[in-house]
Protein backbone atom coordinates (compact mmCIF):
# COMPACT_ATOMS: atom_id res chain seq x y z
CA UNK A 1 0.00 0.00 0.00
CA UNK A 2 1.46 2.91 -1.07
CA UNK A 3 1.92 5.10 1.71
CA UNK A 4 -0.14 8.89 2.41
CA UNK A 5 0.82 12.02 1.03
CA UNK A 6 1.98 14.16 3.37
CA UNK A 7 -0.63 17.12 3.68
CA UNK A 8 -3.12 19.06 5.66
CA UNK A 9 -1.27 18.45 9.19
CA UNK A 10 -1.80 21.76 11.50
CA UNK A 11 -1.12 19.94 14.54
CA UNK A 12 -3.29 21.96 16.26
CA UNK A 13 -6.44 19.91 15.63
CA UNK A 14 -8.98 18.57 18.87
CA UNK A 15 -10.88 20.26 21.35
CA UNK A 16 -11.32 24.30 21.62
CA UNK A 17 -8.78 25.80 23.77
CA UNK A 18 -10.27 27.00 27.02
CA UNK A 19 -9.05 29.97 28.83
CA UNK A 20 -9.90 29.55 32.83
CA UNK A 21 -10.42 32.97 34.14
CA UNK A 22 -8.24 33.13 37.51
CA UNK A 23 -6.02 30.76 36.44
CA UNK A 24 -1.91 31.67 36.92
CA UNK A 25 -0.23 32.30 33.97
CA UNK A 26 2.24 30.39 32.86
CA UNK A 27 6.45 31.99 33.13
CA UNK A 28 7.57 32.04 29.96
CA UNK A 29 11.14 34.00 30.14
CA UNK A 30 13.36 34.87 32.06
CA UNK A 31 13.59 37.64 34.35
CA UNK A 32 16.41 38.88 32.85
CA UNK A 33 15.15 38.35 28.86
CA UNK A 34 12.93 40.50 26.60
CA UNK A 35 10.88 37.83 25.23
CA UNK A 36 7.91 40.38 24.34
CA UNK A 37 6.37 37.97 21.72
CA UNK A 38 4.67 35.41 24.21
CA UNK A 39 1.00 35.81 24.83
CA UNK A 40 1.24 34.90 28.66
CA UNK A 41 3.40 37.11 30.71
CA UNK A 42 5.77 36.41 33.36
CA UNK A 43 5.08 36.28 37.24
CA UNK A 44 7.96 38.15 38.53
CA UNK A 45 9.53 35.80 40.90
CA UNK A 46 12.26 36.76 44.18
CA UNK A 47 14.98 33.89 44.48
CA UNK A 48 14.08 31.96 47.68
CA UNK A 49 16.60 29.82 50.11
CA UNK A 50 18.50 27.09 48.71
CA UNK A 51 17.03 23.59 49.43
CA UNK A 52 20.29 22.34 50.80
CA UNK A 53 20.23 25.04 53.45
CA UNK A 54 16.79 23.57 54.59
CA UNK A 55 17.59 19.92 55.38
CA UNK A 56 17.87 18.54 51.40
CA UNK A 57 21.48 16.55 50.97
CA UNK A 58 22.73 15.77 48.21
CA UNK A 59 22.15 11.77 46.53
CA UNK A 60 24.98 9.92 47.88
CA UNK A 61 25.39 6.29 46.65
CA UNK A 62 28.55 4.18 48.58
CA UNK A 63 31.53 3.76 45.88
CA UNK A 64 31.11 -0.22 46.54
CA UNK A 65 27.91 -0.77 44.93
CA UNK A 66 27.86 2.29 42.63
CA UNK A 67 27.70 0.68 39.20
CA UNK A 68 30.79 1.51 36.92
CA UNK A 69 29.66 2.24 33.23
CA UNK A 70 31.21 3.90 29.85
CA UNK A 71 28.13 4.94 28.03
CA UNK A 72 28.54 4.93 24.56
CA UNK A 73 28.20 8.23 21.63
CA UNK A 74 25.26 7.97 19.16
CA UNK A 75 26.29 5.91 16.47
CA UNK A 76 25.27 8.81 14.03
CA UNK A 77 28.23 10.90 11.91
CA UNK A 78 27.53 13.28 9.63
CA UNK A 79 27.51 17.51 8.67
CA UNK A 80 26.08 19.77 10.62
CA UNK A 81 23.69 22.06 8.58
CA UNK A 82 21.77 25.36 10.24
CA UNK A 83 18.84 27.35 8.82
CA UNK A 84 16.89 30.43 10.92
CA UNK A 85 17.68 32.83 12.73
CA UNK A 86 21.19 33.45 13.73
CA UNK A 87 21.40 36.77 15.24
CA UNK A 88 21.41 35.29 18.83
CA UNK A 89 20.83 38.06 20.72
CA UNK A 90 18.06 39.24 19.06
CA UNK A 91 15.93 35.84 19.53
CA UNK A 92 12.63 36.32 20.74
CA UNK A 93 12.94 40.12 21.56
CA UNK A 94 11.89 43.16 20.40
CA UNK A 95 15.71 44.55 20.23
CA UNK A 96 19.45 43.36 21.61
CA UNK A 97 19.88 45.01 24.91
CA UNK A 98 22.10 47.82 25.35
CA UNK A 99 25.21 45.32 26.97
CA UNK A 100 24.99 43.46 23.68
CA UNK A 101 24.48 46.46 21.06
CA UNK A 102 27.85 45.74 19.61
CA UNK A 103 26.36 42.80 18.00
CA UNK A 104 23.30 44.46 16.91
CA UNK A 105 23.73 43.78 13.38
CA UNK A 106 25.56 40.55 13.49
CA UNK A 107 23.59 37.36 12.41
CA UNK A 108 20.61 36.92 9.71
CA UNK A 109 18.11 34.88 8.85
CA UNK A 110 19.11 31.99 6.83
CA UNK A 111 15.97 30.60 5.13
CA UNK A 112 17.44 27.28 3.77
CA UNK A 113 20.14 25.11 4.73
CA UNK A 114 23.42 26.04 5.38
CA UNK A 115 26.91 24.37 5.32
CA UNK A 116 28.81 26.17 8.75
CA UNK A 117 32.15 26.75 7.01
CA UNK A 118 34.56 26.09 9.87
CA UNK A 119 33.04 22.67 10.51
CA UNK A 120 33.96 21.56 6.92
CA UNK A 121 36.38 18.61 8.20
CA UNK A 122 34.24 18.10 11.75
CA UNK A 123 32.15 15.08 11.58
CA UNK A 124 29.23 15.20 13.94
CA UNK A 125 28.12 12.54 16.11
CA UNK A 126 24.77 15.06 18.15
CA UNK A 127 23.71 18.22 17.62
CA UNK A 128 21.72 19.75 20.92
CA UNK A 129 19.57 23.01 21.43
CA UNK A 130 15.58 23.05 22.81
CA UNK A 131 12.72 24.82 22.21
CA UNK A 132 13.65 27.90 24.18
CA UNK A 133 16.64 28.48 23.61
CA UNK A 134 18.97 30.53 21.78
CA UNK A 135 22.44 28.67 22.05
CA UNK A 136 23.44 25.32 20.51
CA UNK A 137 26.01 22.28 21.09
CA UNK A 138 27.43 19.72 18.81
CA UNK A 139 29.38 16.66 20.08
CA UNK A 140 31.72 15.09 17.87
CA UNK A 141 32.52 11.56 16.63
CA UNK A 142 35.40 11.83 19.14
CA UNK A 143 33.41 12.85 21.84
CA UNK A 144 34.47 16.77 22.32
CA UNK A 145 31.57 19.50 23.34
CA UNK A 146 31.39 22.54 21.13
CA UNK A 147 29.29 25.49 21.39
CA UNK A 148 28.12 28.81 20.24
CA UNK A 149 24.98 31.23 20.13
CA UNK A 150 24.06 33.08 23.17
CA UNK A 151 26.25 33.62 25.78
CA UNK A 152 25.03 36.35 28.32
CA UNK A 153 24.81 33.67 31.34
CA UNK A 154 27.62 31.68 30.36
CA UNK A 155 25.43 29.06 29.14
CA UNK A 156 28.15 28.29 26.17
CA UNK A 157 30.61 26.94 28.98
CA UNK A 158 33.79 29.24 27.94
CA UNK A 159 34.35 31.22 31.24
CA UNK A 160 33.09 34.51 29.59
CA UNK A 161 29.59 35.93 28.72
CA UNK A 162 30.69 36.30 25.11
CA UNK A 163 28.66 35.71 22.65
CA UNK A 164 29.76 33.23 19.88
CA UNK A 165 28.84 33.08 16.07
CA UNK A 166 29.98 29.50 14.87
CA UNK A 167 30.65 26.41 16.94
CA UNK A 168 34.06 26.34 19.15
CA UNK A 169 35.53 23.87 21.65
CA UNK A 170 34.64 23.74 24.86
CA UNK A 171 38.40 23.39 26.92
CA UNK A 172 37.31 22.89 30.20
CA UNK A 173 35.90 19.20 29.07
CA UNK A 174 38.50 18.81 26.22
CA UNK A 175 39.47 15.81 28.25
CA UNK A 176 35.96 14.41 29.06
CA UNK A 177 34.53 12.13 26.37
CA UNK A 178 31.08 13.65 26.36
CA UNK A 179 28.06 11.83 25.11
CA UNK A 180 25.09 13.51 25.68
CA UNK A 181 24.12 17.32 26.71
CA UNK A 182 20.83 19.22 26.79
CA UNK A 183 20.32 23.48 26.73
CA UNK A 184 17.56 25.49 28.76
CA UNK A 185 16.73 29.01 28.27
CA UNK A 186 20.18 30.16 29.83
CA UNK A 187 21.87 27.21 30.73
CA UNK A 188 23.23 23.60 29.64
CA UNK A 189 23.71 20.36 30.72
CA UNK A 190 26.34 17.91 29.73
CA UNK A 191 27.22 14.47 30.31
CA UNK A 192 30.34 12.25 29.91
CA UNK A 193 30.72 8.90 29.21
CA UNK A 194 31.42 7.64 32.80
CA UNK A 195 28.09 9.14 34.04
CA UNK A 196 28.97 12.57 35.39
CA UNK A 197 27.14 15.60 34.50
CA UNK A 198 28.22 18.80 34.17
CA UNK A 199 26.72 22.48 34.25
CA UNK A 200 26.88 25.92 33.69
CA UNK A 201 25.28 29.16 32.95
CA UNK A 202 22.68 30.82 34.59
CA UNK A 203 21.94 29.54 37.99
CA UNK A 204 19.56 31.92 39.49
CA UNK A 205 16.99 29.27 40.33
CA UNK A 206 19.23 26.54 40.79
CA UNK A 207 19.08 24.92 37.85
CA UNK A 208 22.54 23.68 37.73
CA UNK A 209 21.94 21.63 40.39
CA UNK A 210 25.49 22.69 42.20
CA UNK A 211 23.95 23.13 45.42
CA UNK A 212 23.56 27.24 45.90
CA UNK A 213 21.94 29.98 43.70
CA UNK A 214 24.32 32.55 41.82
CA UNK A 215 23.88 34.43 39.06
CA UNK A 216 25.66 32.20 36.68
CA UNK A 217 28.32 29.91 36.59
CA UNK A 218 30.50 30.51 33.22
CA UNK A 219 32.71 27.28 32.86
CA UNK A 220 31.76 23.19 33.51
CA UNK A 221 30.83 22.55 36.87
CA UNK A 222 29.79 18.88 38.14
CA UNK A 223 26.57 19.00 39.61
CA UNK A 224 26.18 18.18 43.74
CA UNK A 225 25.14 14.36 43.20
CA UNK A 226 26.89 11.19 44.09
CA UNK A 227 24.75 8.41 43.28
CA UNK A 228 24.53 6.02 40.56
CA UNK A 229 26.11 6.82 37.17
CA UNK A 230 23.56 9.01 34.82
CA UNK A 231 22.59 8.28 31.66
CA UNK A 232 20.00 11.08 30.51
CA UNK A 233 20.18 14.66 31.31
CA UNK A 234 17.30 17.42 29.96
CA UNK A 235 16.67 20.90 30.33
CA UNK A 236 13.37 23.12 30.61
CA UNK A 237 13.42 26.79 30.31
CA UNK A 238 14.73 26.80 33.98
CA UNK A 239 14.57 23.73 35.71
CA UNK A 240 16.93 20.31 34.98
CA UNK A 241 15.81 16.55 34.53
CA UNK A 242 18.66 13.97 35.09
CA UNK A 243 18.09 10.02 34.94
CA UNK A 244 20.44 7.44 36.57
CA UNK A 245 21.61 3.89 34.98
CA UNK A 246 18.95 2.57 37.48
CA UNK A 247 16.34 4.23 35.68
CA UNK A 248 15.93 6.61 38.69
CA UNK A 249 15.14 10.29 38.18
CA UNK A 250 16.05 13.29 39.71
CA UNK A 251 15.14 17.03 39.28
CA UNK A 252 16.20 20.39 40.24
CA UNK A 253 15.80 24.11 39.29
CA UNK A 254 12.36 26.00 39.87
CA UNK A 255 9.13 23.94 40.79
CA UNK A 256 6.85 26.76 39.87
CA UNK A 257 4.51 24.72 38.11
CA UNK A 258 5.26 21.28 39.77
CA UNK A 259 7.61 20.22 36.54
CA UNK A 260 9.95 19.20 39.64
CA UNK A 261 7.03 17.65 41.49
CA UNK A 262 4.86 18.16 44.31
CA UNK A 263 7.02 16.39 46.80
CA UNK A 264 9.34 19.67 47.33
CA UNK A 265 6.87 21.65 48.17
CA UNK A 266 5.35 19.05 50.90
CA UNK A 267 9.35 19.61 52.13
CA UNK A 268 9.09 22.98 52.65
CA UNK A 269 5.79 22.89 54.37
CA UNK A 270 7.04 20.44 56.98
CA UNK A 271 10.26 22.60 57.18
CA UNK A 272 8.78 26.22 58.01
CA UNK A 273 11.12 27.25 54.78
CA UNK A 274 10.22 29.82 52.10
CA UNK A 275 12.63 28.01 49.77
CA UNK A 276 11.26 28.20 46.52
CA UNK A 277 14.12 26.30 44.40
CA UNK A 278 16.03 23.19 44.53
CA UNK A 279 19.63 23.64 43.86
CA UNK A 280 20.62 20.05 44.48
CA UNK A 281 19.08 16.52 42.46
CA UNK A 282 16.22 15.00 44.02
CA UNK A 283 14.49 12.37 43.41
CA UNK A 284 11.00 12.00 41.87
CA UNK A 285 9.52 8.69 43.54
CA UNK A 286 5.83 9.14 43.28
CA UNK A 287 3.97 8.61 39.58
CA UNK A 288 0.14 8.36 39.33
CA UNK A 289 -3.18 7.47 37.48
CA UNK A 290 -5.99 8.99 37.93
CA UNK A 291 -9.25 8.17 37.01
CA UNK A 292 -12.40 10.34 35.44
CA UNK A 293 -13.60 11.07 38.74
CA UNK A 294 -10.78 12.18 40.24
CA UNK A 295 -9.68 8.96 42.41
CA UNK A 296 -5.63 9.07 42.43
CA UNK A 297 -3.69 5.29 41.94
CA UNK A 298 0.22 4.91 42.50
CA UNK A 299 1.83 3.38 39.68
CA UNK A 300 4.35 1.07 41.16
CA UNK A 301 7.78 -0.27 39.15
CA UNK A 302 8.40 3.25 37.11
CA UNK A 303 11.82 2.16 35.36
CA UNK A 304 12.47 5.43 33.69
CA UNK A 305 13.90 5.02 29.83
CA UNK A 306 13.93 8.55 28.39
CA UNK A 307 13.18 12.04 29.64
CA UNK A 308 12.07 15.38 27.28
CA UNK A 309 11.20 18.57 28.86
CA UNK A 310 9.50 21.60 26.95
CA UNK A 311 9.54 25.01 28.81
CA UNK A 312 7.48 24.51 31.78
CA UNK A 313 6.38 20.58 32.04
CA UNK A 314 8.38 17.40 31.50
CA UNK A 315 7.63 13.80 29.76
CA UNK A 316 9.11 10.14 30.89
CA UNK A 317 8.84 7.19 28.91
CA UNK A 318 9.38 4.01 30.93
CA UNK A 319 10.83 0.59 30.69
CA UNK A 320 7.25 -0.25 30.17
CA UNK A 321 6.67 2.01 27.21
CA UNK A 322 4.05 3.91 29.07
CA UNK A 323 4.11 7.76 29.11
CA UNK A 324 3.69 10.28 32.04
CA UNK A 325 3.64 14.25 31.80
CA UNK A 326 3.50 16.85 34.60
CA UNK A 327 4.38 20.65 35.11
CA UNK A 328 2.27 23.79 33.78
CA UNK A 329 -1.29 22.12 32.10
CA UNK A 330 -2.38 24.95 30.05
CA UNK A 331 -2.86 24.10 26.32
CA UNK A 332 -3.73 20.80 27.11
CA UNK A 333 0.39 19.98 26.63
CA UNK A 334 0.09 17.76 29.54
CA UNK A 335 -2.63 15.37 28.00
CA UNK A 336 -4.86 14.93 30.23
CA UNK A 337 -7.89 16.20 28.27
CA UNK A 338 -7.55 19.14 30.96
CA UNK A 339 -5.71 21.97 31.92
CA UNK A 340 -4.90 21.38 35.18
CA UNK A 341 -1.19 21.72 36.63
CA UNK A 342 0.37 18.12 37.30
CA UNK A 343 2.37 18.28 40.50
CA UNK A 344 3.78 14.63 40.17
CA UNK A 345 4.25 12.80 37.35
CA UNK A 346 0.98 11.26 35.79
CA UNK A 347 0.37 8.30 33.56
CA UNK A 348 -0.77 9.27 30.12
CA UNK A 349 -3.78 6.65 29.59
CA UNK A 350 -3.63 6.36 25.62
CA UNK A 351 0.08 4.78 25.75
CA UNK A 352 -1.14 2.09 28.54
CA UNK A 353 -2.75 -0.57 26.48
CA UNK A 354 -1.00 -4.00 24.89
CA UNK A 355 0.22 -2.97 21.34
CA UNK A 356 -0.08 0.52 21.91
CA UNK A 357 2.70 2.16 24.34
CA UNK A 358 5.15 4.81 22.98
CA UNK A 359 8.82 4.00 21.99
CA UNK A 360 9.77 7.86 21.57
CA UNK A 361 8.85 11.02 22.95
CA UNK A 362 9.37 14.74 22.44
CA UNK A 363 8.56 18.25 24.11
CA UNK A 364 8.28 21.35 22.02
CA UNK A 365 7.32 24.90 24.67
CA UNK A 366 3.77 23.94 24.98
CA UNK A 367 3.12 20.99 22.94
CA UNK A 368 4.40 17.31 23.55
CA UNK A 369 4.87 14.33 20.71
CA UNK A 370 4.84 10.56 21.15
CA UNK A 371 5.55 7.92 18.42
CA UNK A 372 3.82 4.22 19.48
CA UNK A 373 5.06 1.10 18.82
CA UNK A 374 3.00 0.94 15.50
CA UNK A 375 5.34 3.97 14.20
CA UNK A 376 2.10 6.26 14.36
CA UNK A 377 3.10 9.88 15.62
CA UNK A 378 0.38 12.10 18.34
CA UNK A 379 0.32 15.08 19.11
CA UNK A 380 -1.01 16.76 22.23
CA UNK A 381 -0.67 20.69 23.34
CA UNK A 382 -0.28 23.92 20.73
CA UNK A 383 2.21 25.25 18.62
CA UNK A 384 -0.03 28.41 17.76
CA UNK A 385 -1.62 29.63 20.18
CA UNK A 386 -4.25 31.66 18.29
CA UNK A 387 -5.30 28.28 17.30
CA UNK A 388 -7.23 25.51 18.73
CA UNK A 389 -5.26 22.91 21.52
CA UNK A 390 -5.14 19.17 21.33
CA UNK A 391 -5.93 18.44 24.64
CA UNK A 392 -4.98 14.72 24.56
CA UNK A 393 -2.92 12.51 21.96
CA UNK A 394 -4.39 12.38 19.04
CA UNK A 395 -2.53 10.80 15.74
CA UNK A 396 -1.16 12.75 12.92
CA UNK A 397 -2.90 11.27 10.60
CA UNK A 398 -1.59 13.09 7.33
CA UNK A 399 1.81 11.21 8.58
CA UNK A 400 0.59 8.02 8.76
CA UNK A 401 3.23 5.82 6.70
CA UNK A 402 6.06 7.67 7.90
CA UNK A 403 8.72 5.95 9.72
CA UNK A 404 9.66 8.99 11.77
CA UNK A 405 13.16 9.22 12.95
CA UNK A 406 13.59 12.13 14.50
CA UNK A 407 11.63 15.20 15.62
CA UNK A 408 12.04 18.57 16.79
CA UNK A 409 10.29 21.82 17.89
CA UNK A 410 11.25 25.39 18.51
CA UNK A 411 8.94 27.98 20.03
CA UNK A 412 6.05 27.01 17.00
CA UNK A 413 7.74 25.39 14.27
CA UNK A 414 7.99 21.51 13.66
CA UNK A 415 11.06 19.48 11.75
CA UNK A 416 10.95 15.66 11.55
CA UNK A 417 13.35 13.19 9.12
CA UNK A 418 11.26 10.66 8.32
CA UNK A 419 12.06 8.09 5.61
CA UNK A 420 14.47 9.85 3.48
CA UNK A 421 12.67 13.39 4.11
CA UNK A 422 12.61 16.38 6.05
CA UNK A 423 9.31 17.33 6.62
CA UNK A 424 8.58 21.27 8.38
CA UNK A 425 5.46 23.36 9.04
CA UNK A 426 5.13 26.04 11.41
CA UNK A 427 2.95 29.27 11.43
CA UNK A 428 4.15 32.97 10.86
CA UNK A 429 6.27 34.76 11.51
CA UNK A 430 9.17 32.14 10.90
CA UNK A 431 12.93 33.07 10.99
CA UNK A 432 13.78 30.38 7.82
CA UNK A 433 14.33 27.39 10.60
CA UNK A 434 11.46 25.81 8.19
CA UNK A 435 14.53 25.65 5.64
CA UNK A 436 11.99 25.82 2.58
CA UNK A 437 14.43 28.39 0.94
CA UNK A 438 15.20 32.12 -0.15
CA UNK A 439 12.11 33.29 -2.36
CA UNK A 440 9.75 30.74 -1.42
CA UNK A 441 6.89 30.54 1.41
CA UNK A 442 8.60 31.51 5.06
CA UNK A 443 5.56 29.87 6.85
CA UNK A 444 3.35 26.82 6.55
CA UNK A 445 0.21 25.75 8.47
CA UNK A 446 0.29 22.28 7.06
CA UNK A 447 3.44 19.80 6.57
CA UNK A 448 6.01 20.35 3.64
CA UNK A 449 8.68 18.42 2.24
CA UNK A 450 11.98 20.67 2.19
CA UNK A 451 12.51 20.58 -1.36
CA UNK A 452 16.05 21.78 -0.59
CA UNK A 453 16.99 18.56 1.39
CA UNK A 454 16.22 16.49 -1.50
CA UNK A 455 19.08 13.72 -1.47
CA UNK A 456 20.01 14.59 1.80
CA UNK A 457 18.98 12.20 4.30
CA UNK A 458 18.81 13.93 7.68
CA UNK A 459 20.50 11.87 11.15
CA UNK A 460 19.09 14.25 13.28
CA UNK A 461 16.80 17.16 13.41
CA UNK A 462 17.26 19.54 16.29
CA UNK A 463 15.25 23.38 16.72
CA UNK A 464 16.18 26.19 19.07
CA UNK A 465 14.14 28.69 19.78
CA UNK A 466 13.64 29.82 16.04
CA UNK A 467 16.52 28.40 14.73
CA UNK A 468 17.11 24.26 13.07
CA UNK A 469 19.94 22.03 12.89
CA UNK A 470 20.47 18.96 11.21
CA UNK A 471 22.99 16.07 11.10
CA UNK A 472 23.47 15.40 7.31
CA UNK A 473 24.53 12.04 6.15
CA UNK A 474 27.95 11.63 4.25
CA UNK A 475 28.21 8.04 3.84
CA UNK A 476 28.38 7.95 -0.31
CA UNK A 477 29.61 9.89 -3.23
CA UNK A 478 26.40 10.81 -4.18
CA UNK A 479 25.65 12.59 -0.61
CA UNK A 480 29.23 13.97 -0.33
CA UNK A 481 28.07 15.89 -3.68
CA UNK A 482 24.81 16.91 -2.59
CA UNK A 483 25.89 18.55 1.13
CA UNK A 484 28.63 20.25 -0.90
CA UNK A 485 26.03 22.06 -3.16
CA UNK A 486 24.30 23.80 -0.29
CA UNK A 487 25.67 27.70 0.43
CA UNK A 488 28.40 27.24 3.23
CA UNK A 489 27.44 29.91 6.19
CA UNK A 490 30.95 31.86 7.46
CA UNK A 491 29.24 34.33 9.68
CA UNK A 492 30.42 38.08 9.90
CA UNK A 493 32.38 37.89 13.82
CA UNK A 494 33.89 41.58 15.37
Amino acid sequence: MPRKKVTEVSGNGGIKRKRAGGKKKEREFSSDDEFDDFEEQENTKKPGKPAAKSGLQPVTVPDDIKEKIKLDLPKVKGQLLIFGATNWDLIGRKEVPKAQAAFRNLGQNLWGPHRYGCLNDVQVSSVVSGPCAAHSLLITTEGKLWSWGRNEKGQLGHGDTKRLEAPKLIEALADEVVVAAACGRNHTLALTEGGTAYSFGENKLGQLGQGNQTDAVLSPAPIQYNGQPLVKVACGAEFSMVVDCKGNLYSFGCPEYGQLDIQFLFFHQRHNSDGKFITIARRVTIFIEKSKDGQVTPVPNVVVRDVACGGNHTLILDSQKRVFSWGFGGYGRLGHTEQKDEMVPRLVKLFDFPGRGASQIYTGYQCSFAVNEMGGLFFWGVTNTSRESTMYPKAVQDLCGWKVRSLACGKSSIVIAADDSTISWGPSPTFGELGYGDNKAKSSTTAQEVKSLDGVYAEQVVMGYAHSLVIARQDTPQEQEKLKKLPEYNPRTL
